[in-house]
């Protein structure tokens, strides 16, 4: 779906066509990062209960905050023996640490120079709550962007799924600028608004990178007109925060951080020109992120993508992870 914002109206596409939607000079930029395949299985050698571990955050090598289930009578000290992906015996061991206010569990990995190292043998591709069915070899690539590098992320930036390394030649052989940022994808991105008033809600940080590569391009593009396309969400939540850290009229910089920006309606947005999305989760943050983009600094952004939405419904668009696109310009 083409979602126009000036006229509003939308029109229905294909992936293919996103090209002709695209300008010589435009500045197109994706999220990177790699998900992890950070589910891994294990049981506590006292009891022979099994315990299923999520990797949420390094902290560093070996150190973990985690997300374990059964997780309510998990108490620091508790030992947990790994398995391999046959359901093999590993010398890798988890110990918890301690439990936050979250209900995330810091845990130390032993029997390993690297966790890291073991995952592709012991870990696999954590699929978003809402896929109820177990991850399987097709997901090793399906849920991963074919340019995805550094690992830590444990949902992937969906809206780059649809890029082939094909439509990727065909959009530089056009003259279209194909840059990078990288933020991490936590759990919290599938965590509902729950809060009656937005200013209590609590957001979920995420760290990232913008290379300097990156920032120059964006930073002539805005010089010089052109516009700055963001690959989903997550590059949003990147560029807007590198805009946010630097004052009104400076340059955007090499920059590493972490983020908790909650962008919705009337957010004004400083960098990011159009945007490719899938459709998102209803009381989601992502949900509310698009509606303000759909009508930069107003208010009615929620009621114009909720009729998109409501359209998409009608021609029977596929949403969420694994479902189709949505561009906003």
């Amino acid at each position: 779906m083409v979602f126009h914002r000036a006229a509003p109206q939308t029109e229905h596409q294909h992936f293919r066509d996103l090209p002709k939607f695209l300008r010589t000079g435009d500045v197109l930029v994706f999220n990177n990062s790699r998900v992890l395949r950070a589910r891994l299985r294990g049981h506590k050698p006292a009891s022979g209960g099994k315990v299923e571990l999520l990797l949420v955050e390094e902290i560093a090598p070996n150190e973990w905050w985690t997300l374990l289930r059964p997780g309510k009578r998990v108490r620091a000290g508790t030992e947990i023996h790994l398995l391999t992906n046959s359901g093999a015996a590993s010398p890798v061991r988890a110990v918890v640490q301690e439990k936050n206010s979250e209900g995330h569990c810091r845990v130390c990995f032993t029997g390993t120079p690297n966790l890291l190292d073991e995952l592709e043998t012991h870990g696999e591709i954590p699929l978003p709550p809402y896929i109820e069915r177990a991850a399987d070899t097709q997901d090793d690539t399906r849920y991963q962007t074919v340019y995805a590098l550094p690992p830590g992320s444990v949902a992937a930036p969906t809206a780059g799924l649809h890029f082939t390394p094909q439509l990727l030649d065909s959009l530089r052989a056009r003259g279209v600028q194909i840059h990078f940022v990288t933020l991490h994808v936590g759990l919290g991105t599938f965590a509902p608004v729950k809060a009656e008033n937005l200013a209590d809600h609590v957001m979920h940080e995420e760290r990232f990178e913008l290379p300097a590569a990156t920032a120059t391009a964006i930073n002539a593009a805005k010089r010089e007109g052109r516009r700055v396309i963001a690959v989903g969400t997550t590059t949003v939540r990147v560029l807007e925060s590198a805009a946010a850290l630097t004052t009104l009229n400076s340059q955007l910089s090499t920059l590493c951080s972490r983020t908790r920006i909650f962008i919705h309606p009337p957010y004004q947005f400083r960098i990011v020109d159009a945007l490719l999305t899938n459709f998102h989760l209803p009381q989601s943050t992502l949900l509310m992120l698009v509606s303000a983009f759909a009508a930069p600094g107003e208010l009615r952004g929620r009621e114009l993508i909720l009729a998109a939405y409501a359209e998409a419904v009608r021609e029977r668009y596929r949403f969420f992870s694994y479902g189709d696109a949505m561009l906003i310009v």
